[in-house]
């Protein structure tokens, strides 16, 4: 019996070929010589410059000043215009799976919408999911959820502006431990802020903590939503998140990336 093969790279054959060096690009954004390039996807030289010479005809890759090939601006042009159009919810996803399969736990991702926040995605993970009363579309109290508290943070900075934003109607408070008062609002977002985080400890449901951070998927400085990992108290204490909290950053970070 003949044993099959995998393919490697210096069997690549034609769009395979130009697309292996079009990765190969993106990983260089310094630039990369013909003979590095040649030896790194394991073809000669002039069938990677044939590749190369395809990849400048669409402006999919340049040549800088020193003869180094780079991504071109019409690849990039395409990139980003993808990128910005795609709907968050799509774009969130990566992150939203990569922290459900590490925590095997519900994770949301919601926006603010004045004094609530809506869930835009959510992802349960294939067993042992926790029951929450949260529904794509729906809404909660801002205040009492870690995604909510998280968004006010960066826009309620001093008490008065949070007396500004509680107006005249007294905050809801779906369980004893939710804020009550602007004071008790404004010392937790002034923990948030501290911390970089936010927590919801049984403030939104009986039972059930999540920890929030921020994510930015159409600015590097204003946060676009956030995204919270939620479970119950008994199993997964917010402080054990809180502990692991660089591992989810690194996660947010890496998954937001790529376009």
């Amino acid at each position: 019996m003949t044993q099959q093969r995998a393919a490697t790279p210096d069997r690549l054959v034609g769009a395979d070929r130009v697309l292996a060096v079009l990765a190969e690009l993106a990983r260089h954004p310094g630039g990369i010589g013909l003979e590095e390039m040649a030896r790194t996807v394991a073809s000669a030289k002039p069938t990677v410059h044939r590749a190369l010479a395809s990849l400048r005809r669409a402006g999919f890759a340049s040549q800088d000043g020193y003869g180094r090939y780079v991504l071109g601006d019409e690849f990039l042009r395409l990139a980003f215009a993808h990128h910005e159009t795609r709907p968050d919810h799509v774009r969130v996803l990566p992150i939203l799976r990569a922290l459900c399969e590490r925590y095997g736990e519900t994770v949301h991702y919601a926006t603010l919408d004045g004094r609530s926040v809506v869930y835009r995605s959510k992802l349960d993970p294939p067993v042992g999911a926790v029951r929450l009363n949260s529904v794509i579309g729906g809404r909660n109290p801002a205040h009492c959820t870690a995604v909510g508290k998280m968004l006010l943070a960066g826009l309620l900075r001093d008490e008065r502006a949070v007396r500004d934003w509680i107006g005249d109607r007294p905050l809801e408070r779906p369980t004893e431990r939710s804020a009550a008062t602007a004071e008790d609002l404004h010392a937790e977002l002034e923990q948030v802020r501290a911390n970089g985080y936010a927590v919801d400890d049984q403030e939104n449901e009986p039972g059930v903590n999540c920890l929030a951070v921020p994510v930015y998927l159409t600015s590097p400085t204003v946060p676009s939503g956030a995204i919270s990992i939620s479970g119950l108290v008994y199993r997964m204490p917010v402080g054990e998140l809180a502990d692991d909290l660089p591992a989810i950053r690194a996660l947010v970070a890496g998954s937001t990336e790529t376009p």
